[in-house]
């Protein structure tokens, strides 16, 4: 069993959220065939593009106004469609799989996430006129998409203990936050003199709008961000100094809220930043205390070789065995399905009570030290728990060096990540084929005179 972490499936999850309207589900329906792009030896649908742009524009309800032209968006949603394609392709040349039972388990939390079960979701996504096969398809890619990233950032980052070092002590000083927006105006790689002149001139002219307050930051990052998180504002969330890359971050001790530097030219081309405001996140990080749980636990999956009624008998025989004096650490070695932890008599180790989910975590915080739950149902399948011991851990001084870790390898993953997105693009067929599929130049607007 694997610690769970925040995954990003905004995207995804907007799908099930989604009224669309009948007309433009009528419009998906004649345009079924067409195709929008050739990316490769692969094909994106104008089905698929319309879908795609439904699902941004439910998420905009009410704050339409931020959103671009209908034939800017489409272009936008359309570039943002070929990277998943190709990420999807580089991950299955590079033997990235998604099976049957994680694909499940995916669609699963999915569903919880927005109050219901699979079925109610299911349904939910055929009253908006969404087949299901195609969602699923979505999320398999997302999934893939996520696992190419994270075996990207394994291959060809890595941080330092001096790094680290170096961190620690800036933030010892200093435990302001900053939260950062950014639109990009990317260039290729060995750009030529007239690309680089042509990005300066587009950067320049947002920069203009942006002074003249003809257009709010999140609104130019959506029509004219290059930036994969384009159609969210250009929002960057919360970061700390090291986090933040060192162009930048000398100069945000000096700006104010509200405030816009650039352009500024870096690796991947011209960059516009927002702070949007800061905090000081110092009270955040020290002195505070969380509980950490020693567990052990027994699984038995739920999978397509095994149906729920199976595994809930399984697991049923194995705690009447525990309730009438079985050993827990060797009921797991010989009935657990969870091979991480089989070997090691169902041991999960020190944990906090949201590493595993959170009714993994309920069943847990609720038991004495040395009890043992009922059984108990989660995505993987049926549990059943011991909690061996509890303490309380200082997460401000025991976990900080893994903390700075993280988030110097983020920032690192992001700006190098971003740069292989563009290789990929710059490499691949792409062949355009809706009307949307002008060069981003011909968006650009004219650079403003004081």
């Amino acid at each position: 069993m694997t610690k769970t972490f925040p995954v990003l499936l905004a995207s995804l999850i907007a799908v099930s959220t989604v009224s669309a309207p009948l007309q433009v589900l009528a419009q998906q329906a004649q345009s079924l065939d067409r195709i929008a792009a050739i990316v490769d030896e692969d094909v994106v649908l104008q089905s698929e593009l319309d879908r795609a742009i439904v699902n941004i524009k439910a998420q905009y309800a009410g704050r339409e106004g931020q959103l671009p032209p209908d034939d800017v968006l489409s272009r936008q949603v359309l570039e943002r469609l070929v990277l998943v394609k190709l990420q999807v392709t580089r991950a299955e040349g590079s033997g990235i799989k998604v099976s049957d039972q994680e694909l499940n388990q995916a669609l699963n939390a999915i569903a919880q996430q927005n109050g219901s079960n699979l079925d109610a979701l299911r349904q939910r996504l055929a009253s908006d006129g969404v087949d299901f096969n195609d969602f699923r398809s979505s999320v398999r890619d997302e999934i893939i998409v996520q696992r190419l990233r994270q075996s990207f950032a394994q291959s060809r980052i890595s941080v330092s203990e001096g790094e680290v070092d170096a961190a620690l002590k800036q933030e010892a000083t200093a435990g302001t936050q900053y939260h950062l927006a950014h639109i990009l105006i990317a260039l290729p790689e060995g750009a030529t003199a007239e690309q680089i002149a042509t990005g300066q001139k587009k950067v320049e002219g947002v920069k203009g709008l942006l002074d003249k307050g003809e257009l709010d930051f999140n609104a130019a990052a959506v029509r004219y961000s290059d930036s994969p998180n384009a159609l969210e504002g250009g929002d960057l969330g919360w970061r700390s100094l090291d986090e933040i890359p060192g162009a930048f971050a000398q100069m945000m001790t000096g700006m104010k809220a509200g405030e816009v530097v650039g352009p500024l030219r870096g690796p991947s081309g011209f960059q516009l930043l927002k702070l949007v405001e800061v905090r000081d996140a110092s009270a955040a990080t020290t002195g505070q205390t969380i509980t950490e749980y020693h567990g052990r636990h027994i699984l038995v999956r739920v999978n397509d070789q095994q149906d729920d009624a199976t595994a809930k008998a399984k697991i049923d025989s194995v705690r009447a065995r525990i309730a009438g004096g079985a050993d827990f650490e060797a009921e797991a070695k010989a009935s657990s399905e969870d091979t991480n932890s089989k070997g090691q008599g169902g041991d999960l180790g020190w944990f906090p009570v949201d590493a595993f989910g959170p009714d993994f975590g309920k069943e847990v915080s609720g038991l004495s030290d040395g009890g043992v739950s009922p059984p108990f149902r989660t995505d993987a399948g049926w549990h059943i728990v011991q909690r061996v011991a509890t303490r309380q851990t200082d997460s401000g001084t025991d976990n900080k060096r893994a903390q700075i870790r993280e988030t110097i390898g983020r920032r690192k993953l992001e700006e190098e990540y971003n740069r292989y997105l563009q290789e990929l693009r710059g490499e691949a067929y792409v062949d355009l084929r809706t009307a949307a599929a002008a060069p981003a130049e011909a968006e650009a607007p004219a650079p403003t005179k004081p």
